[in-house]
């Protein structure tokens, strides 16, 4: 169980300077190396290599099998409240409620957690800490007193005594072992009999497999449950035996998970004995930072640490909801029971690739060719909706044998090399090496701020003649065009439906001269804009190829492409395509019940009801708040563009910062996009009530009037 007595032997780390005993300052050196994102000690890194590659030569510390058919974790968060320490309730104590679990589960052995959040450790006796004590070091053992325990490796004694008080370890061995190069690491074994250690010395030579001795009953062992709580340790932090402690603070857990590293490396327990560790968020972002890529971003000034979601809310680790304005990829909720439980079942009976044939591959590709354009027959399953543009490109290439490639200005496809280069929002941006040869950049179609404005004449089809200038100049040359990509609403934008004709003029272009239109749905597809299932049938178009990710898996990693049979055709050069887990039977399982869940909870409608509730609110927001230039979008995809004047047109970036700030202070979360980041995009899940739109509605209109925008 871990010493849970003597929480006053340690200071909290505020208070290291106040004592300057050896352990106290070793403590305190160790916490600066890991917060500086070094190892605690120089052992550190050799130690958990050499954990890694020896594990096989450990043997067993008792002879109960500790496979996965013959354990049962006991969970210390299942504990009553009631009988948070055994010095509560009298009869009906601590003790008597693990006695009682260990016979609920028998014959399996129980085993308690590493890094467990042992709360049962607060206890009347002692005051309550602000920073408590209670995250578990070792695997609790749960076995019958008497039981013999073994040494797992060869040893010597390094110290061993007796903690006779109530709450605490009874008897304690520690060993000491060595790496083939002789760095020391100790094994500590608590909640022994006292008798049963009596004749060991230290310093005393122990042979793998030799006995060591029994665990005891609760009378002798601190009034705990019969049991071994077995510790590994890196070092020893100059402690006397007595003053080894077996929970720490989970503010110190970078420190103390090195000292004190997982023993099932060493035991081999057939389970997971590792509790997840709930980490501050000043914690979370020092390890992130260490270790992720820093070109990952962060979400507002102050970062979020999100823990749960469902529906339309994302809770907090104190667990505050925030409804989620912006997650287009949890199409129908955050953990939909029925995504989970399709999940679940299927990844308990197989998950394989799809060379195999498998019903829910063949069903789903069914269903999808369903809801797609007839013509377009063909499809191909794969894990992101990079991945799937990057097959679009792929056989666009092998169909026309081209290369150029014709985009929508600030359009984004995906972070591949190949799509990087086709995208201006990237290639444009900030770190981006300016457009490829092969690339040709249309003007964007925005009859808010472009260069042609609602109201004027045929404007879809006048921002398409750029499409047309494009192709002939590249004709012009010699070449021919590849491929046409666009969205089916411009996302990054600044979340613009298309003007209407757009895309079928563009199409007509492109195709003139040889090339194939791609509809990158990734982001609009799957009905979000509620009128139809995709944003390309707003425009009255029929691409050469769609693909999809995002909302597709409700956050699984699912994507795919569409196209048809004679391009297929033409990509079937003998090379074979395989995808690892493309089309696996998990993936497709997924990809059906969200299929399920849009049509048997009528999210199409969903979409569209509470699109025109979201515009028709926003219109409205407009004349009292001149901040708001614009509203646009198509069912659940909204932009709402932030101006300084509605005459310039001059952008406002910081003050939509600061609404989007200050909602999240309510309980909202929002983001912004756009070539001046000045677009409130609106993109909530599919499931979003009539409620939560008009709390939104409600909130944003108090948020504008509280900054005065």
């Amino acid at each position: 169980m871990g010493n849970g007595r003597r929480k006053r032997s340690i200071p909290v780390q505020e208070e290291f300077a106040m004592d300057a005993a050896r352990p106290e300052q070793l403590i305190a050196q160790m916490l600066a190396r890991v917060t500086a994102g070094l190892p605690a000690h120089e052992h550190v890194p050799h130690l958990r290599r050499w954990l890694d590659f020896n594990n096989h030569r450990f043997g067993p510390v008792l002879r109960a099998p500790l496979d996965q058919a013959h354990v049962a974790i006991m969970d210390a968060a299942e504990t009553p409240a009631r009988l948070t320490h055994p010095s509560r309730n009298g009869g009906e104590n601590l003790t008597n409620w693990w006695l009682q679990r260990q016979r609920e589960i028998a014959p399996r052995t129980g085993i308690g957690r590493y890094g467990e959040d042992r709360g049962i450790y607060d206890h009347p006796e002692e005051p309550r800490e602000e920073n408590p004590r209670k995250i578990h070091h070792a695997i609790d053992i749960f076995e019958p007193a008497g039981t013999e325990i073994f040494a797992p490796y060869l040893a010597t004694v390094e110290t061993l005594g007796v903690d006779p008080g109530r709450h605490g370890f009874g008897g304690i061995l520690v060993l000491r072992h060595e790496t083939d190069t002789g760095v020391p690491f100790w094994t500590l074994y608590g909640h022994l009999a006292p008798g049963s250690i009596a004749a060991l010395k230290q310093g005393q030579r122990i042979a793998k497999g030799d006995r060591l001795g029994v665990l005891a009953t609760p009378a002798e062992n601190g009034d705990w449950p019969p049991h071994l709580h077995f510790q590994l340790m890196t070092h020893l932090m100059g402690w006397a035996v007595l003053d080894i402690i077996g929970i720490s603070w989970a503010s110190q857990w970078e420190l103390w998970r090195e000292i004190c590293p997982d023993p099932n490396i060493i035991l081999g327990i057939g389970a997971n004995c590792a509790a997840p560790i709930s980490r501050s968020k000043a914690q979370l972002a020092r390890e992130r930072q260490r270790h992720l890529a820093p070109s990952f971003s962060l979400a507002y000034d102050t970062p979020l640490k999100i823990v749960r979601g469902a529906g339309c809310h994302l809770y907090d680790e104190a667990g505050r909801a925030y409804l989620d304005m912006v997650n287009n990829v949890a199409h129908v909720g955050h953990c939909h029971p029925r995504i989970v439980d399709a999940a679940d079942r299927q990844m308990a009976l197989l998950n394989t690739n799809s060379r195999y044939l498998h019903d829910n591959l063949t069903t789903y590709i069914r269903r999808l060719a369903e809801i797609l354009p007839p013509e377009l027959s063909v499809i191909y399953l794969v894990n992101s909706g990079s991945e799937a543009n990057d097959l679009a490109l792929r056989l666009a290439h092998a169909h026309t044998k081209a290369r150029d490639v014709v985009v929508v200005d600030h359009g984004y496809h995906g972070h591949l090399s190949s799509l990087i280069d086709i995208s201006p929002y990237k290639f444009d941006g900030k770190g981006g090496a300016g457009r490829p040869a092969h690339t040709w950049v249309a003007e964007m179609p925005d009859p808010y701020r472009g260069r042609l404005r609602k109201g004027d004449k045929d404007v879809g089809p006048a921002y398409a003649d750029s499409v047309a200038t494009l192709v002939l100049d590249m004709v012009a040359l010699g070449r021919k065009p590849m491929a046409f990509i666009a969205e089916g609403i411009q996302g990054c934008g600044g979340q613009i439906p298309f003007p209407h004709d757009y895309l079928g003029n563009a199409y007509r272009h492109v195709r003139r001269e040889g090339g194939l239109c791609i509809a990158d749905e990734v982001q609009v597809g799957f009905g979000r804009v509620g009128t139809h299932w995709w944003a390309f049938e707003t425009q009255g178009v029929v691409p050469d190829i769609v693909t999809m990710g995002k909302p597709i898996g409700a956050g699984h990693p699912l994507a795919a492409v569409a196209t048809t049979p004679e391009i297929a055709a033409s990509f079937a050069n003998g090379m074979e395509y395989f995808n690892t887990f493309g089309g696996n039977p998990v993936s497709a399982a997924i990809g059906l019940a969200v299929l399920d869940v849009i049509r048997d909870e009528r999210l199409l409608h969903n979409a569209r009801a509470r699109g025109v509730q979201l515009m028709d609110g926003l219109r409205l927001l407009a004349t009292r708040h001149r901040v708001i230039g614009d509203v646009r979008g198509l069912g659940l995809f909204i932009g709402a563009e932030f101006v300084k004047d509605r005459d310039t047109l001059q952008p406002d970036a910081a003050g939509l910062k600061a609404v989007i700030e200050a909602m999240k202070g309510a309980g909202v979360l929002l983001s912004s996009e756009g070539p001046h980041n000045n677009v409130l995009k609106i993109k909530p899940p599919l499931v979003i009530s009539e409620a939560d739109c008009a709390h939104f509605l409600s909130l944003l209109d108090r948020t504008l009037s509280d900054l005065h925008l």
